[in-house]
């Protein structure tokens, strides 16, 4: 298939998900479930291989042109398949290029600085993919919905306003908005999983001895906040969601499409970029011809002999 034709599906995939504007923006109008009329999981298998072996050509590219850089971040309500999309969707790339950041509770040191601090140094260098699972928006969604956490961020008193989660989240979208114009491309996921489905995933991880270390008494805690959580990602997503920076609100319901979709958008976003390897100067050919000689001529005066290497 051409490769337009194959950026025309692409898109099919990723439109009715991606959000570049967040006003009036609701998370009920996105279903979890949603397929784009995809049911057989072997036709997603296809078409996620070929997204796969699509990214790594461009990401080859990006590696060696070395101008742009690409952060993508996931975050999810637990069992909503992070860790899966990850692994199957950048299964084909080169580890040497790309990095995975997994952001747990702060440590002390991290706690004596501002709130982006310990993502800034997580940021990936020109030429590489950097990927957060979860990301500077735990500041304004778990410590949103667990506003005891504030008190352990040492912040002054008199900062910790009514207004505190408008100014973090416009803090985000100003960050964001200067990642991007220093040549890094930001992706933001929201894998969105109904609670039904959540459910029955973490029964699986009870009932299936392979699957008990992924859960955790914790996560049965946090279901409680369904709602605080679900008004929590709907206010940061439409508070910063931008052409610049976009968000993809992912249905998570089907594993498959959630792969399929993350796999298209980066896709489709990489071949915007117009990558390229590094183009040579007449300079550089003259040296790589010299070079060329020098390695046949070699060839041509063969190895030494025994008897020489003895000598």
């Amino acid at each position: 298939m051409p490769r337009k034709e194959i950026l025309k599906e692409t898109r099919r995939l990723t439109e009715p998900f991606v959000v570049t504007n967040g006003k009036g923006f609701r998370l009920k109008d996105f279903d979890p479930r949603e397929t784009r009329g995809l049911i057989e999981k072997g036709e997603a298998a296809q078409l996620l291989e070929r997204g796969v072996r699509w990214l790594a050509e461009e990401q080859d590219m990006l590696y060696a042109q070395d101008r742009w850089s690409v952060l993508l971040v996931f975050q999810a309500m637990d069992a909503a398949g992070k860790d899966s999309t990850i692994k199957h969707v950048m299964s084909g790339i080169n580890p040497q290029g790309c990095y995975v950041s997994s952001f747990k509770v702060p440590s002390k040191e991290e706690l004596e600085h501002d709130f982006l601090w310990r993502y800034v140094k997580r940021l990936p260098e020109r030429g590489c993919i950097g990927i957060f699972n979860r990301s500077y928006y735990e500041e304004v969604l778990v410590v949103r919905v667990h506003q005891d956490i504030l008190a352990h961020q040492m912040l002054p008193p008199e900062l910790v306003s009514e207004r505190i989660w408008d100014e973090r989240l416009t803090e985000i979208a100003n960050f964001e908005d200067y990642l991007t114009r220093q040549g890094t491309v930001v992706l933001k996921f929201f894998l969105h999983v109904s609670k039904e489905e959540q459910k029955k995933r973490f029964l699986e991880r009870l009932d299936q001895p392979d699957k008990n270390w992924k859960f955790s008494p914790s996560d049965i805690h946090e279901r409680q906040y369904w709602d605080d959580y679900m008004a929590a990602f709907e206010e940061a997503i439409r508070a910063t969601a931008s052409k610049r920076a976009p968000w993809f609100v992912v249905p998570a319901d089907n594993k498959w499409f959630t792969r399929l979709v993350v796999a298209a958008a980066i896709v489709e976003t990489l071949e915007r970029l117009d990558l390229h390897y590094p183009r040579v100067d007449a300079q550089k050919k003259v040296g790589l011809a010299t070079a060329r000689t020098a390695l046949l001529q070699e060839k041509k005066q063969g190895a030494p002999s025994a008897r020489t290497r003895k000598a």
